[in-house]
């Protein structure tokens, strides 16, 4: 609390409020308004704030620009993809409309710089102004004398404005190879056990008791924080499973005092839940349905692999179709289950000595990579461009385990893979795709 107590050229009421909106991160704040002075003072040129993502780096800055009514341009280095985008939301922000009108349909450094003088010729500042750069690491792909002139902005401009730039890189990785102004570096830390369970209590139900929702954030935080601390992240887990938490409490089979009863009935949901973490392919409701859906196919998936649980992407579903698949029907066979008009396929026609076994009972086969991709834009519903995604996504199936690599790493240019999942998981995997996979398995002509 105190490091927001002393600051001299703003008004106590104002930092109350920032104290109140920043729990967790009062010396960060406290510092940051250390480095920006009084509000009439000249500021240094540039600020570089980095930490990990969900470290409160853009919140804590908004809530005190916000609060102390601090001129600034906020700007996103995501959406602003040219820097023709970027000048005319700062002109925009700091200057008003006609500013921004000036520019032209592509302005370049000198255009927004002689602009920016203009208007601060027409309106000098009477406090600092500040520039926020979000997701900043951004900028490294930009032109490169981009970077190098915000850092020293202010003396290009003659004004009192300071940038500030928030990333998730240390300087060293940001740094430009050529050299530039360097700016004061503010790091801020990831979020202690202890301050994630008072951050995420704050968001507890009306309809419960503090101590209720910090005994559930406490058991979900005891799942979690191992493999995630990303605060944006465990408050979504928190939302997304705190009703089944409750059940036992509203069906009057446990009190709110009986924890261990609690944990007992939330625990396997709370371990399905953490094989999904970070995956945001289905809403919330998806996830509820979904989970209603399990619980009543339960008997009748009950001796499917463990990775049923793991919820695939759309596009990676079809691609481990597509390998088991080339694993286990015979690749001259493909012409006839993939191409229209091939005509209907005789079983007896393609059968010889040692094909007389069936194809499951030998195990799946290798095959190349092309194989796959032809058979995968073959029984996809929709158009897809061959583009990187899909490449990284064979490679996340080889991590989870359900393709195995089996030509060296060193063949880049013909790898080849098995399918190493079971014929009840890939037909589970079929039903939630609509695709019927029995009907282009050899096995089953």
């Amino acid at each position: 609390m105190s490091a927001l107590s002393q600051h001299p050229g703003y008004e106590e009421e104002k930092l109350q409020r920032v104290r109140e909106q920043l729990p967790c991160r009062e010396n960060q704040a406290g510092l940051l308004l250390s480095l920006l002075g009084q509000p009439q003072q000249y500021s240094y040129p540039s600020i570089f704030i980095y930490g990990h993502r969900a470290s409160g780096k853009s919140h804590v800055m908004q809530v005190l620009l916000k609060e102390l009514e601090l001129p600034h341009a906020t700007v996103s280095c995501v959406e602003c993809v040219s820097n023709s985008l970027l000048f005319e939301q700062v002109l925009l922000s700091l200057f008003g409309c006609e500013a921004a009108a000036m520019l032209t349909r592509k302005p370049s450094l000198s255009d927004f710089v002689r602009i920016y003088r203009h208007q601060c010729s027409q309106s000098p500042a009477t406090q600092t102004r500040y520039i926020v750069m979000e997701k900043a690491e951004l900028l490294r792909d930009a032109d490169a004398n981009l970077l190098p002139a915000l850092l020293r902005l202010q003396e290009l401009v003659e004004d009192n404005v300071t940038v500030i730039l928030l990333s998730e890189i240390s300087w060293d990785k940001f740094r430009p190879n050529t050299g530039c102004f360097e700016p004061l570096l503010l790091h801020f830390p990831d979020y202690s056990k202890g301050e994630l369970q008072q951050i995420l209590s704050q968001d507890r139900h009306p309809s419960y008791s503090a101590e209720f929702y910090s005994s559930y954030v406490n058991i979900l935080l005891g799942v979690f924080f191992s493999v995630c601390r990303d605060l944006r992240e465990l408050r979504h887990l928190a939302a997304l499973n705190f009703s089944k938490f409750c059940e036992p409490l509203a069906e009057g089979k446990v009190k709110e005092t009986d924890t261990h009863k609690l944990w007992r009935n939330i625990e396997p949901h709370l371990k399905k839940a953490m094989q999904t973490v970070y995956l945001r392919e289905v809403s919330s409701l998806q996830w509820e349905q979904m989970q209603q859906m399990e619980e009543k196919e339960a008997g009748a998936l009950r001796g499917l692999s463990a990775h049923t649980h793991v919820e695939l992407p759309y596009y990676s579903k079809f691609l481990l179709i597509a390998a088991y698949l080339a694993s286990y029907n015979p690749a001259r066979a493909d012409k006839r289950f993939f191409l229209k008009h091939a005509g209907k396929i005789k079983k007896t026609n393609f059968l010889k000595k040692n094909e007389k076994t069936s194809n499951h009972l030998l195990g799946p086969k290798p095959f190349p990579l092309d194989r796959l991709l032809a058979i995968f834009y073959s029984v996809v519903d929709s158009r897809v461009a061959p583009t990187a995604s899909i490449f990284s996504q064979i490679s996340s199936l080889v991590t989870l385990q359900l393709l195995s690599q089996v030509s060296h790493d060193d063949q880049l240019d013909a790898p080849k893979y098995k399918c190493a999942v079971s014929l009840d998981f890939i037909r589970a995997i079929s039903r939630t795709v609509n695709f019927e996979i029995v009907k282009y398995l050899y096995d089953f002509l």
